[in-house]
């Protein structure tokens, strides 16, 4: 079990949504320091300011996780002078929302360097003194649409496939070999955060920020491999093995809607686009 009390949490994209709820229920279950990057300097200074209001220790750093060098002088100073992070929640991540063929080639690698690529080098940069004290929970916050392809989310839906393989592969590394160190991978459906505006999903819920951050700290303090909502999310898996493409398509694309539901994705405005999650 992961203990919260004490514990150094480090969390990107921690300056709104669910980055700074994330934050906020950490430092009530006894963290002894929060640590946000972000690049919206004005949004971290305004969590810091209402966190240490409640002599809660908080740390901020601005930090582009599309910048592998920013990411390196960054997670240096962190250890530095904060100290080793026990507890790191990779949350920052993008949406362009919109067909493939409207993105641009610097959409494409926006998205999967901050999607994807930013999570394996920030895990990297943590991962060596995670060892050497032989305990650390990383929590990777994916996606449902790392399960299940979708219209306007093709490079999205890429990125977050990605980050599940990736997060899996690193879960079973560390058992065999640091044991003491675990992995949770979060896939959830849409969260109204607002990075999604514009989202309509007729049969499986929008989920509140609120239920999902209950959720995700429910799976860490429980040392899960897999955080997944709602609850029919754990079966989309085995619904995608057992069906054909074409009856899935059938059922869940068009009987449940999944396949509409960013017709009328408007995203948050681009300032803000460094929370997730859907």
């Amino acid at each position: 079990m992961t203990k919260i009390k004490d514990k150094t949490v480090l969390i990107t994209g921690g300056a709104s949504g669910i980055g700074r709820l994330m934050g906020e229920r950490m430092l009530e279950r006894g963290a002894a320091k929060l640590v946000i990057w972000d690049i919206n300097d004005a949004m971290m200074q305004e969590v810091a300011e209402a966190f240490r209001a409640r002599q809660w220790e908080v740390y901020t750093y601005n930090v582009d996780v599309s910048d592998v060098e920013a990411i390196q002088q960054a997670a240096a100073a962190v250890e530095k002078e904060v100290g080793t992070v026990d507890l790191l929640i990779n949350n920052a991540g993008v949406v362009v929302g919109k067909e493939f063929v409207e993105h641009s080639h610097h959409d494409i690698d926006f998205t999967m360097s901050i999607n994807t690529a930013a999570l394996m080098h920030i895990s990297l940069a943590f991962l060596p003194t995670m060892i050497a004290q032989g305990s650390g929970h990383i929590i990777n916050i994916a996606s449902a649409a790392g399960l299940v392809s979708n219209p306007k989310m093709a490079v999205y839906c890429a990125s977050k496939w990605a980050v599940i393989g990736w997060s899996d592969s690193l879960w079973l590394e560390l058992k065999q070999k640091h044991p003491g160190i675990t992995v949770s991978t979060v896939t959830p459906y849409y969260i109204n955060t607002g990075m999604f505006d514009g989202v309509r999903s007729p049969i499986i819920p929008i989920i509140s920020p609120e239920l999902a951050v209950a959720k995700i700290l429910r799976g860490i303090e429980r040392n899960k491999r897999f955080v997944r909502m709602p609850g029919i999310i754990y079966l989309l898996p085995l619904v995608k093995g057992l069906l054909s493409a074409g009856l899935f398509d059938l059922i869940v694309g068009k009987g449940m809607g999944v396949y509409k539901t960013m017709t009328n994705f408007k995203g948050r405005k681009a300032t803000q686009k460094t929370e997730v999650k859907a």
